[in-house]
């Protein structure tokens, strides 16, 4: 079952805007360790999935996994060899808007080279430029 939201008030959304930094979800909040983009792209929900998978597969059931972002974005697409016109295509799929500074992953529970290995396999299924981030506790 791919991430999506329950119900939307309606399918077909506008492409909207994808500048700008993120102001908000931009720093390690659950975890220990975090992935954070460095590029904007629309990250489909096979790839959050691809990537979750890469992690918890690394990290074999140690720890614990946050996804920090969910595809709450429709969008469509025309069949192929299809005409101009006629409206807009049918829905294709849901994204997630990805911001640079997002952070995308977090893990806890385990040793950074484990985390930091978990991630670099995510970042692998990514389409985008990632860095691995850690929280620094001062305590």
């Amino acid at each position: 079952m791919p991430l999506m939201p329950a119900r939307v008030k309606y399918r077909k959304m506008h492409r909207g805007s994808r500048s700008g930094v993120a102001s908000r979800g931009n720093n390690v909040a659950f975890g220990e360790y975090g992935l954070q983009s460095l590029d904007r792209c629309w990250l489909d929900t096979k790839q959050i999935e691809a990537a979750r998978v890469a992690i918890n597969r690394h990290m074999k059931r140690r720890g614990k996994v946050w996804i920090r972002v969910f595809p709450d974005k429709s969008f469509t697409k025309k069949p192929l060899e299809t005409r101009m016109g006629k409206g807009k295509g049918p829905l294709e799929s849901w994204v997630a808007v990805i911001r640079p500074a997002s952070v995308l992953f977090e893990v806890d529970g385990v040793p950074e080279a484990v985390a930091r290995e978990g991630m670099r396999l995510a970042a692998a299924k990514l389409p985008m430029r990632t860095r691995f981030i850690a929280r620094h506790k001062h305590s």
